[in-house]
Parts: structure tokens; C-alpha cells; sequence
């Protein structure tokens, strides 16, 4: 059945004409047997792999030269759904000519850019990514069986999204150096919950051992954390800049001063004063304060004594300190 038979407008619009032919028509399906690999001078592999969440499985042939590791014919079998067999088809087009160290680095989404019509349009649904994840899967599979090796070798990293191979690491990484602040940031920057949108939170097509919500806050709360350490440490250096204090940190800054140079003056008098909020207000930092006391009803409260307030703030704090009372 051809893409332009199927009823406009639908789920199959979805799929590139390049999905529906090689469900349809796939080049390499089939299988390789002894007396082929033995024909070709080859050693045969033959590796199998299943997707749990959804039943499907493919088994990868390989014909490899064990002189220089080269696959020389790669073939598969499918047992699954069309978006399996199309991936599959592709995956082990992939792999001919390379050799096993080669073909381990083919991703997922080398196999789905594979099979798009065009480099921006997606060739398959989100929900069926993980059909081209199962074809990267098994040529893992394939490569430990030749080399003798556990699978999970050629893993180094915590693969957060299937669908797109990003790692908890890179996801880190980017959440720190471009301060990100939500998931759909995470998805603009590394793809991850592009697609399946498994990764993003539970209740998803599969369940996942890390989900971007969890991990954007831990990160988020490991560099709250750090800033704080930084912040604490440049303060006990005397490093700290009224700029890089945290609110907390500029209103006991402020008290400490005006504890030492203001309120004795303001208390002789039977008044007083408190802090009631500190805003940015870039260049300056505008520090709302309320009288109380005599110095409520004081005509100087708007002139001279704060002038004063502010002058010595200015002076030992930052230049640009406001004083406003309200």
C-alpha cells in the first residue's frame, strides 16, 4: 500500500514516503547462512534484540571480515511493527562497509535522519522512536557478540532519552552552563523529550529510570547549593560584592551597618528603623525602609536623616544603594 492511498490527514501522514517503502519493500531483509558467510570468507554473526514496551524484536546478521573487522553484507529479520521493519532495513544498510567499531557508533538518530525525505521533517511519529532504538540496540548486540564482550561495554554513559541517546550527564551539563529553568529549555537544547516523551515524567509510554523533571531540579538545587557555598566563601574572604549577595546576605549586610552607624543615633532620639524590602533596579539598588517610633512622624525622616542613611550605606556598602522610606 503506498502513502498516497491512505486516507489524508491521518496518523500516516506522519510517516516519510522513505517509512512506507522500505515497510513495504525492504532492501535487506532476509538472513545469512553459514554457507554465505563462508562464500563471502567471513565469520557470521547473528544477533537478536526486543524492545519490552512493546513486544517488537529484530535478529541482525552480520558477514564480518576478521581480517580488518569489515561487515561485509548485513541482513535482518523482524518481528514487529512496519516503523520496526523500515528501521531495521535501514540499520543494517548502515552497517555495510563499516567496520564493528564503526558500526557501534551508529545512533538511533542516525537511523531515523536516514529515513526522512527532508533533513527538518521528522520521519516518524514521536511515539514510535523507540523502533529506531531497538535497531541501535541490536547492533550493539551484534558487536559484543563478535568481540566477545558484554553489551553493556559500549555504553559509558546513563542514557536518559532512548530516543534521542542523550545522556544524564550532558543533561547536566547543559542545565548549568545555560541556566535552564524548565523542560521545554532541556528538549530545545539536547532534543531529550522530543520525541516518545517518556523521559519527561512518569506516566509516559514506558517507564524510565531518570525523567527531566527530577533531574532538572536536582540540578537546579546543586547549583543553588553551590552558589551559596561560593557566595558563603567570598564572604568570609571579604570577596563578596553587594551585587553577588543573595537577598538574605544584602539585608544583614545593610543591619550590620546600620547597627553600628545608624540606630544608636535614631534610638537616642526614640525612634528606629527596619528594612522592608531591597530591590534591583539596575544601576541602582533600591532598599525601601519604614521609620518607627519618633522617627516616624519626623519631618527629617525625608531629608537630612535620610540623606544620612543613604550616605553611609553609598559609602560602606555600594555606591548605588536607594534609600526610600514608605
Amino acid at each position: 500500500m503506498a502513502k498516497n492511498d491512505l486516507i489524508s490527514g491521518s496518523i500516516w501522514d506522519e510517516y516519510s514516503n522513505q517509512v512506507v517503502n522500505r515497510m513495504n519493500n525492504p532492501q535487506h531483509q532476509g538472513e545469512i547462512t553459514e554457507e554465505r558467510a563462508k562464500e563471502l570468507g567471513t565469520k557470521l554473526i547473528v544477533a537478536d534484540f526486543g524492545a519490552e514496551s512493546c513486544g517488537d524484536a529484530v535478529r541482525l546478521y552480520w558477514a564480518v571480515n576478521e581480517e580488518n573487522d569489515e561487515i561485509v553484507e548485513s541482513k535482518f529479520k523482524s518481528f514487529g511493527c512496519g516503523t520496526a521493519i523500515a528501521s531495521s532495513d535501514v540499520m543494517a544498510e548502515l552497517c555495510v562497509g563499516k567496520t564493528v567499531d564503526e558500526a557501534v557508533k551508529i545512533t538511533n538518530i542516525d537511523v531515523e535522519k536516514a529515513l526522512r525525505d527532508n533533513p527538518d521533517t521528522p520521519a516518524v511519529p514521536p511515539q514510535k522512536m523507540h523502533c529506531s532504538v531497538m535497531a541501535y540496540d541490536v547492533i550493539k548486540k551484534a558487536a559484543s557478540e563478535y568481540k566477545g564482550v558484554d553489551m553493556e561495554s559500549f555504553e559509558t554513559e546513563i542514557i536518559v532519552c532512548e530516543c534521542a541517546r542523550v545522556s544524564l550527564g550532558t543533561i547536566q551539563e547543559v542545565i548549568k552552563i545555560n541556566d535552564l529553568k524548565t523542560v521545554e529549555e532541556i528538549t530545545d537544547y539536547t532534543k531529550a523529550g522530543a520525541f516518545c516523551k517518556s523521559c519527561i515524567k512518569p506516566g509516559g509510554h514506558e517507564e524510565m529510570d531518570y525523567y527531566l523533571v527530577d533531574i532538572l531540579a536536582d540540578t537546579r538545587a546543586e547549583m543553588a547549593e553551590a552558589k551559596m557555598k561560593e557566595a558563603a566563601d567570598a564572604s568570609e574572604s571579604g570577596e563578596l560584592t553587594f551585587d553577588k549577595m543573595t537577598l538574605v546576605q544584602r539585608i544583614k549586610t545593610i543591619d550590620s551597618v546600620l547597627d553600628e552607624d545608624i540606630r544608636p543615633m535614631l534610638v537616642m532620639d526614640g525612634g528606629n528603623m527596619e528594612i522592608i524590602d531591597i530591590k534591583d533596579n539596575i544601576p541602582h539598588y533600591d532598599l525601601y525602609i519604614r521609620y518607627l517610633g519618633s522617627c516616624s512622624g519626623c519631618s527629617s525622616g525625608s531629608t537630612g536623616t535620610l540623606y544620612a542613611i543613604e550616605s553611609v550605606l553609598q559609602q560602606k556598602i555600594d555606591e548605588n544603594i536607594r534609600v526610600l522610606p514608605i
